[in-house]
């Protein structure tokens, strides 16, 4: 019965993306941001491909707006000729079809692989990228914490399977850095790694470093680099997102780290602007304010029965700025958030996160009362030493004189030094010990 059901699907698919008879036009305008084609209006629905040439061409674009005067087409490959008076025919929505051999490769943003590995399997069912959300009331709950390793997230900002948090950071602050250690997690079945407008030579070193190993196998990475177009650039997430649903479908509790949304949002703008949106906040469009949450709701909890999707996204905050338009958005959006302060790398405490600013609105489901207790003790000295840092340094601090500050000046550097750690550094086994144990030296100590 479930291989007639699939065969039923497959054939109710290819009805509805196949055209009866062939329908075509014809390129009338070809600019550096797209394409204008004559005679597809009445066809076509915004989001669906066009293959430019004849059926089997390989020079492939996507509907960004539908006119009377033609339907403006973006390509995938900016460097594509296309010339005016170019046919153009109707390919339908994007689709990928994962499969369980995907694991341990290394894909595009059309699932295609780029590992030198051959060719990729194709699973029974085609999933369409730009698929919609679980319903909110069918979603399972999340309470279940995550062991990551990491000891500054675990500590203080617990993460839940189903969980979406992001880090927030600046460049060269060390974000791809803890990504990677997060990647590394041991609670979850497998993790889907995506990476948006990276440089080229940082794919290999994120792949054999950070995915070393026995984690290179358990993942699925999808890559656009920063040279590849706009277009390829923001698909790669939507890809990504595919093949955790997929995993997650299959009962898998599956890790999905984008990194960044900050790069996907510049190309979505790209897009907006070439199908003539108005910019209307720091030059990004509207549409780019609806694409950003509807990415990220797709990621958390399935259905009752399910896996489920824990997301961490990074936002690549410009000019250091963690109150620009896309940080907003996707903080708004999200379960908690990581932030990665420039100050704290420059004084070399990696990971660089800064304990005071960095939450997780699920974290009630991961602490036991005690630890609770600990972390809001903890978090009140760091505000301190941190909020008299200033006084210390002109010398307006006497020992004796301030109880409270005391502790903290006595406890806070242990602290720092309790819940730093470096990538090659082994996961955490019981990072509540470790920094308790840490603090009740220094308090015998002191």
């Amino acid at each position: 019965m479930a291989s007639l059901q699939r065969l039923r699907e497959a054939v109710s698919r290819h009805q509805r993306n196949k055209d009866l008879a062939r329908v075509s036009g014809l390129v009338t305008e070809v600019a550096a941001s797209h394409c204008r084609v004559l005679g597809l209006s009445d066809f076509v629905e915004l989001g669906e491909c066009v293959r430019f040439g004849a059926p089997t061409d390989e020079r492939l674009g996507q509907v960004v707006k539908v006119a009377k005067d033609g339907a403006i087409v973006k390509c995938f490959d900016d460097r594509a000729r296309i010339g005016l008076n170019t046919p153009a025919f109707r390919a339908g929505p994007i689709e990928i079809a994962p499969h369980p051999d995907w694991i341990g490769r290394v894909l595009d943003a059309f699932g295609r692989p780029v590992d030198d590995r051959g060719a990729v399997s194709r699973g029974d069912a085609s999933l369409q990228v730009d698929a919609s959300a679980p319903l909110a009331m069918r979603r399972a709950r999340v309470t279940t914490p995550v062991r990551t390793g990491v000891k500054a997230v675990d500590c203080f900002t617990p993460i839940c399977a189903g969980q979406r948090i992001g880090v927030f950071a600046g460049s060269g602050v060390g974000k791809s850095t803890l990504l990677g250690m997060l990647a590394r997690a041991p609670g979850f079945d497998l993790a889907v790694v995506c990476l948006v407008g990276e440089r080229g030579r940082e794919v290999r070193e994120f792949l054999e470093e950070a995915l070393a190993g026995a984690h290179a196998r358990d993942s699925i990475t999808i890559v656009a680099t920063g040279d590849e177009s706009p277009m390829m650039r923001r698909l790669a997430p939507l890809t990504a997102t595919t093949v955790a649903e997929y995993f997650r479908d299959c009962g898998r509790n599956v890790l999905l780290i984008v990194d960044s949304v900050t790069r996907f949002a510049h190309a979505s703008r790209e897009v907006a602007l070439a199908a003539g949106e108005p910019p209307v906040a720091h030059g990004y469009t509207p549409s780019v304010f609806a694409d950003i949450p509807r990415l990220l709701e797709r990621a958390g909890p399935g259905e009752e029965g399910k896996g489920t999707i824990t997301g961490v996204f990074s936002v690549l905050v410009d000019g250091d700025n963690h109150n620009d338009p896309i940080a907003d958005c996707v903080r708004g959006t999200l379960d908690g958030h990581i932030v990665l302060d420039r100050a704290i790398a420059e004084q070399g405490r990696y990971p660089a996160i800064d304990l005071k600013t960095s939450i997780s609105r699920l974290a009630h489901h991961a602490w036991r009362p005690e630890q609770r207790h600990l972390i809001q003790k903890l978090r009140a000295l760091v505000s301190r030493f941190e909020d008299t840092r200033d006084l210390r340094m002109l010398g307006g601090y006497q020992k004796g004189s301030d109880p409270e500050l005391d502790q903290s000046v006595l406890l806070v550097p242990k602290l720092y030094e309790a819940v730093c750690q470096s990538p090659q550094s082994p996961p955490s086994m019981d990072p509540f010990r470790e920094v308790a144990d840490r603090l009740q030296q220094a308090s015998a100590q002191g």
